[in-house]
């Protein structure tokens, strides 16, 4: 299924209607958006209650997930210090997976290669970002700010470059030098 949500015969936005070549930079697609929270289209508002009610479901069904195995190592009678590591590693994981997550629906990383070691670690904390995607669909697609803030500064540099053009700089005619 493609990003964008649009049928295939309508151009996404920023193209024009006539099916030719884009009229400008183009908004980057949201994982589960697509284009549409360019102009909050298509079933954009469905979207988002579908995406909080998914992620808050899958961190719910973690957490049982997790429950069940805390009373898998209950039953192992592996003693009381196992147990409290592995509650104190699964939260302390998950609040840093949910201040990574939400940071990075504010900031392009400034240090990708930091951002790939913090993988696995994230991936134990699963649970928070889970709950940093719920938390923040129930205002916006996640992401969306820091898409439009980017879309917007291209598209006015694009008019900006586009409005100081004056021709084709090889047609204007020259002076005459003596």
């Amino acid at each position: 299924m493609s990003e964008n949500s649009a049928a295939p015969d309508t151009p996404p936005s920023g193209t024009p209607a006539s099916g030719g070549t884009p009229s400008g930079p183009r908004p980057e697609p949201i994982r589960f958006f697509g284009t549409t929270w360019v102009d909050h289209d298509g079933g954009y508002g469905l979207r988002r209650a579908g995406v909080a009610v998914g992620s808050l479901a899958a961190a719910v069904a973690a957490c049982f997930v997790l429950r069940f195995a805390y009373e898998g190592l209950e039953i192992a009678d592996v003693g009381g210090l196992v147990g409290a590591l592995v509650i104190a590693m699964f939260s302390i994981c998950s609040a840093i997976a949910f201040r990574k997550t939400w940071e990075g629906f504010g900031a392009r990383p400034k240090d990708p290669s930091r951002e790939d070691a913090l993988r696995g670690l994230k991936s134990i904390g699963f649970i928070g970002s889970l709950l940093a995607y719920f938390v923040r669909s129930l205002t916006e697609a996640p992401g969306e700010k820091l898409r439009r803030a980017e879309y917007e500064t291209a598209r006015a540099q694009y008019e900006k470059r586009r409005s100081t053009r004056t021709g084709n700089p090889a047609a204007r005619k020259r002076p005459k030098r003596r």
